[in-house]
């Protein structure tokens, strides 16, 4: 029997492309493991990619292991919807609640989702037309300002984008980026005064009652105003319900350990084995990365405007630093902001304020998703 050496050698299907993903995916390893930088992200998503991109692997071909969780848990927006009620029984709203003025914060670190949005539409269907961005894609790129994956997901998916691989992987290594990203940014638009305001820990704590009907009242109230955000919302606040009530230790527990976990390692390997080198390397797709970026952007320096026009209007009395905290990558800009703060004032205790303005970013997003799936079909 004549078989090419080709036909079951990998490395002689070998090109400059698949070195590129290899190396892309090493280096997201080396970051989890070497830096720490969102290790739970990073090593699942880099991993991923090198299974996605060994010649003659088979992993993304059908019946492949990579494309069958493709097909399982995001075509059919299952990983995301799991994904929130786990981040949803991790997430205490009480910070939120006690400072209810955070929602602001949150509403307002939106900003990179329409303005990236109106920007994707330019180089697409809009007045450049230099790039395939219908008006579908151009808001499923605009929901990377999210900072959100599971909704980038979600609403890419429903959406139907073809560009949906890269838009998931844009925003999850952006989360994963966070630490880097916003640090600069914050450091830019504040002042050595305002980044040194100490804030009050302490505030009056929210009943347990009040805990317990808050995520009852917010799917309510977010289903009514946006339908569409009614699946994230509701698995988000269903998980922080299980938290909340104070009757399901158990099923809470599963859903912040067992449940999340699972699901993020199966998440992080499929959205890495997205990231196949003759889809991936393209124009558009450095573009959206590219976009994402000015996402990111965008909504840390709204947010944390905003929090300067509050440091004004509250004669002082809000550090301008935790409106970076309104984007939606839960728990990490939160960290990010105490972070900062305590480099700049060891006494700076930031991080209940800035989780509140956090939480409130993670509703804000869902709510700004849903806007998208309601809106962008009526004007296709």
């Amino acid at each position: 029997m004549d078989i090419a050496a080709s036909e079951f050698l990998g490395l002689l299907n070998l090109d400059w492309q698949i070195l590129v993903m290899l190396v892309i995916g090493g280096l997201l390893i080396y970051l989890g493991i070497a830096k720490n930088v969102e290790p739970v992200l990073l090593i699942p998503i880099g991993t991923g990619i090198l299974l996605a991109n060994i010649p003659l692997g088979g992993m993304v071909e059908e019946g492949g292991l990579l494309a069958v969780l493709r097909k399982a848990g995001i075509e059919t927006e299952l990983f995301p919807l799991l994904i929130f009620i786990g981040i949803g029984a991790m997430i205490d709203f009480g910070p939120f609640l006690e400072r209810p003025y955070t929602i602001l914060l949150g509403a307002a670190a939106q900003f990179g989702i329409f303005g990236t949005f109106f920007l994707a539409y330019l180089f697409g269907d809009g007045w450049l037309r230099i790039m395939d961005f219908s008006l579908k894609d151009a808001a499923s790129i605009g929901i990377i300002g999210s900072a959100d994956g599971p909704t980038s997901i979600y609403v890419s998916t429903m959406l139907e984008s073809k560009y949906a691989a890269p838009i998931v992987v844009a925003a999850y290594s952006y989360m994963a980026l966070v630490p880097i990203i916003q640090p600069p940014i914050m450091r830019w638009l504040t002042t050595k005064e305002e980044r040194c305001l100490e804030m009050p820990i302490k505030v009056k704590k929210v009943a347990q009652k009040t805990k317990i009907i808050f995520p009852i009242a917010t799917v309510l109230v977010v289903s009514m105003i946006a339908p569409k955000a009614t699946p994230l919302i509701g698995c988000l606040m269903f998980g922080n319900l299980l938290r909340e009530c104070g009757v399901v230790e158990r099923l809470s527990a599963a859903a912040q350990n067992e449940l999340a976990n699972i699901v993020t390692i199966l998440l992080g390997l499929t959205v890495g084995g997205m990231m196949i080198a003759s889809q991936f390397l393209k124009p558009e797709t450095v573009l959206i990365f590219v976009m994402g970026i000015a996402a990111f952007t965008l909504d840390t320096a709204a947010g944390v405007i905003f929090g300067k026009i509050m440091y004004v209007l509250s004669r002082h009395k809000i550090n301008p630093l935790i409106g970076a905290a309104g984007i939606s990558a839960f728990p990490m800009s939160a960290r990010v902001v105490q972070k900062v703060g305590l480099q700049e004032n060891p006494h700076n205790h930031l991080l209940m304020h800035a989780a509140g303005a956090n939480t409130a970013g993670q509703i804000a997003s869902v709510v700004a998703g849903g806007a998208m799936l309601m809106l962008v079909p009526l004007f296709s």
